[in-house]
């Protein structure tokens, strides 16, 4: 059990100092290739947080632990809006400058709610991930003619400002993106082998390991870049973070894992997850679109996002801890 434990946390350690490498080396490579910031910010920083999430699902599934893959996605869009955007918005209310950010929003509650539905029938199937990845290759193909006809929008400029903050070489941005796959692999490994372990040892689930303490840990790189955001006021940056990230998870992460192992979603994942996060995500809509002007999450809504997150992670640790006792009074 020691041994699982210090895997976990040494693969935790591994991944957000590789995910940090890896986006930084994708985003310069791609300042390199002549890709604007814009783009750069919508796809490669805000989908390539989430390689950890995907190459910790896929793993999952391979090694026959589908929960620990499904919970990892769907309790890494519950950290990102509730911790995250909750941790933010305490630091620097986040407002939404950027228009196509506004236009996500929305397409983000429509896709938890596709997403939902297919899981409806009690089985993620292959059709059902095969669904999910032509959902994720539309976004793709719409956030890429976003990036392409929205130049100067608030985003843009935000990350032109950070990538010419962070700018390297070409030969060390390929190197930082080589040495941080390379330690994304290494780290999910790592992190999944310890979780199942720990998972076993301890008599907990696979899927409450993987809403919790995988979940947490895959959306670190998360964490880190919003806070910095928030502090810097790139308020864009910030929100766009998780935004990205959700979207990914929610289509590619998840549709990834159920190709290469279709698996059985149980009634906790329906019930319980899944509405939780779709409460987190249409709150979300709600208060960042801006109906009666500028979108905006204030401090009072980071405090209720963040005390949400804390509720749903008491109520999780809650009934694992309350379990052994109800088996040993019966």
């Amino acid at each position: 059990m020691t041994a699982a434990l210090v895997a976990v946390a040494g693969g935790v350690a591994l991944l957000v100092w590789s995910a940090d490498r890896f986006v930084e080396g994708a985003a310069a490579t791609a300042g390199h290739a002549g890709m604007s910031p814009l783009l750069i910010g919508m796809v490669v920083v805000g989908f390539g947080t989430s390689v950890p999430e995907m190459i910790v699902s896929a793993l999952s599934a391979f090694k026959g632990a589908p929960s620990l893959a499904l919970g990892n996605a769907y309790g890494s869009n519950i950290a990102n809006i509730g911790l995250i955007l909750g941790i933010s918005a305490l630091i620097n209310p986040l407002a939404v400058h950027s228009e196509v950010l506004r236009k996500e929003l929305p397409i983000l509650s429509t896709v938890t709610l596709i997403a939902v539905f297919l899981l409806l029938d009690g089985q993620l199937t292959r059709m059902d991930a095969g669904i999910l990845l032509m959902v994720f290759g539309g976004i793709m193909a719409w956030t890429i003619s976003q990036g392409l006809r929205s130049r100067g929008d608030s985003l843009d400029r935000e990350m032109e400002k950070e990538l010419s903050l962070h700018a390297m070489p070409l030969a060390r941005a390929l190197t930082w993106l080589g040495t941080g796959l390379l330690g994304l692999i290494l780290s999910s490994r790592l992190l999944v082998w310890g979780a199942v372990e720990v998972a076993h040892g301890f008599g907990v689930s696979d899927l409450v390991i993987g809403l919790t303490v995988v979940a947490v840990g895959t959306s670190l790189p998360e964490l880190a870049a919003s806070v910095v955001a928030a502090r810097k006021n790139e308020h864009d940056i910030a929100l766009g973070n998780v935004l990205g990230s959700n979207l990914f998870n929610t289509l590619a992460v998840v549709g990834i894992a159920g190709v290469i192992r279709p698996m059985p979603v149980s009634p906790d994942v329906l019930y319980r997850d899944c509405t939780v996060m779709g409460a987190l995500t249409l709150s979300l809509f709600v208060i960042g679109y801006g109906f009666r002007g500028q979108g905006r999450v204030s401090r009072p809504e980071g405090f209720l996002l963040l005390a949400s997150y804390l509720t749903y992670i008491g109520m999780l640790l809650g009934r694992v801890a309350f379990l052994p006792w109800v088996v040993h009074r019966v």
